[in-house]
């Protein structure tokens, strides 16, 4: 792993992680924390199983079933945005609680609804909560996790998101076929969503603010009280105290804020790299094949209790995805992780587009091998390119826009994501299952390229060491001088 010389790169000085109570202390944090993660999952997948009875129950036409999917996702891009500002200045555990209100307020809303109306305020409200948890988590766990395992920690978030997914797609099984009679059965596939935010409110009434946060408040007591209990005492007096040197040059060079970001050519370079990468996750389409598992299946010669089944691999697969990303997280670079999952997920797309067109509807393998394809989409998918990505982002960006940074990525995520999940039914009714997975595939293409030409390496380094690489353009020269190696 290359470095390069700046004055604020001491990583390498830093005293080793010894063992101790602090890693017990960090696994519990992250636990709470990534109930965040969890509710995001499970309200995003909840609706896979749950839309079909909803539509019986309260008359939804196609048009209004795409409003109630993609409302809780553009609120999300909108709680990305404000919510990532709102850590910046209020703190990132105390945004988090208010998240959890949120989706606990959003679940009775969709719970108790009377008609469509109520249940698009619910979705949204959901969506605000989704949208802020995916900006804030990541950015809190990445704070307060030591740079050597910062990957596995700030990703555990991520492989959160996926088992709430996994679970929706399960608990929507179980009680879609057993309770298939019970007109209100998708009620109670919302109702389960009110246990982790419980949790999550209940949990972080006991953690910690991020002490990265608290020394650009001003806060350095506090600071240190905090790191003392994830780090061992005598690497946490010397991480404070570069830190504190971060936060004191920020405050000289008044490099703070969006005004910062804008009038800085490699801030604001830094800034589209993360608006791209959180473009290039979601033309993926993976979102698409979560919200609308069921659909594609369906599509592709299953009935649909056999669908609903079915669609429980995919979340099985990701899940497992999720945790082999996390074994290598801290040992593979984050550029070589998004190339080797961009090609396989564009591998994916071509031979899903193939056997769609090659196998004819009513052929019998037809349902099982496009399930198999799709179950290796996803599984390339979580594997090398969620759980980077998000980690990615929660560590990339400079102390004083790191808030802004990562809101401002996410939101155009969710935004993408949101257009997809709108038209994605349309997209398969208009060109098929070939035409759309086909479609994908020529996107995956144009992301490999944006990633190969323009995406810095992160890996390996204290975020204090990269906020100086990041603000001057020398974390190009590094990438640059790795790509000459690589050629010759």
């Amino acid at each position: 792993m290359a470095t390069t010389s700046t004055p604020r790169e001491s990583a390498a000085g830093l005293p080793p992680l010894t063992p101790g109570r602090y890693r017990n202390r960090l696994g519990l944090i992250s636990i709470i924390a990534c109930f965040g993660g969890l509710l995001f999952g499970y309200d995003t997948g909840v609706i896979n199983g749950a839309l079909r009875p909803m539509t019986a129950e309260l008359g939804l036409t196609p048009f209004t079933e795409g409003v109630v999917t993609s409302s809780l996702v553009f609120a999300a891009a909108i709680g990305a945005l404000c919510c990532g500002r709102l850590s910046d200045g209020w703190g990132r555990r105390k945004t988090i609680i208010m998240l959890a209100v949120l989706f606990f307020a959003g679940t009775l809303f969709v719970v108790f609804t009377p008609n469509y109306e109520v249940l698009v305020v619910g979705r949204v409200l959901l969506g605000l909560a989704v949208g802020g948890a995916s900006t804030v988590v990541p950015v809190f766990l990445s704070e307060l996790a030591p740079y050597e395992i910062r990957g596995s920690i700030a990703g555990r978030n991520e492989v959160a998101i996926v088992i709430g997914q996994l679970s929706a797609f399960v608990i929507n099984a179980v009680i879609g076929n057993v309770f298939s009679e019970f007109t209100g059965v998708w009620r109670v596939m919302f109702a389960i969503c009110a246990i982790p935010a419980i949790c999550l409110f209940v949990g972080m009434l006991r953690m910690p603010e991020s002490p990265r946060w608290l020394v650009e408040k001003g806060r350095h007591e506090e600071a240190l009280a905090v790191l003392k209990t994830v780090r061992p005492e005598d690497r946490a007096i010397a991480e404070l105290g570069e830190v504190e040197q971060v936060a004191e040059e920020e405050q000289t060079e008044r490099q703070v804020g969006l005004r910062a970001v804008l009038s800085n050519k490699w801030l604001f370079r830094i800034l589209l790299v993360g608006v791209g990468l959180g473009i290039a996750q979601q033309l993926t389409g993976i979102n698409s094949i979560m919200y609308y598992g069921q659909t594609v299946l369906v599509e592709s010669g299953f009935d649909e209790h056999a669908a609903l089944i079915a669609n429980i691999a995919p979340g099985i697969i990701a899940v497992v995805g999720g945790f082999i990303a996390l074994t290598m997280m801290d040992r593979i670079d984050r550029r070589k992780t998004f190339t080797i999952g961009l090609t396989l997920t564009t591998s994916c797309h071509l031979l899903i587009g193939l056997a769609s067109m090659m196998l004819e509807v009513g052929n019998p393998a037809r349902p099982y091998v496009i399930l198999a394809l799709v179950v290796a989409f996803v599984g390339s998918m979580q594997t090398f390119l969620n759980v980077a990505v998000w980690v990615y982002l929660s560590e990339v960006f400079p102390l004083h826009m790191r808030g802004i940074g990562t809101g401002v990525s996410i939101f155009m995520l969710w935004v993408t994501n949101g257009f997809l999940s709108l038209y994605f039914p349309s997209l398969v009714a208009g060109v098929g299952i070939t035409g759309t997975f086909f479609l994908f595939a020529g996107v995956g293409v144009l992301a490999l390229i944006f990633v190969i030409t323009q995406v810095p390496e992160t890996r390996g380094r204290t975020l204090e060491a990269l906020e100086e690489d990041v603000s001057t353009g020398a974390i190009y020269a590094v990438k640059e001088r790795r790509s000459r190696r690589v050629t010759h």
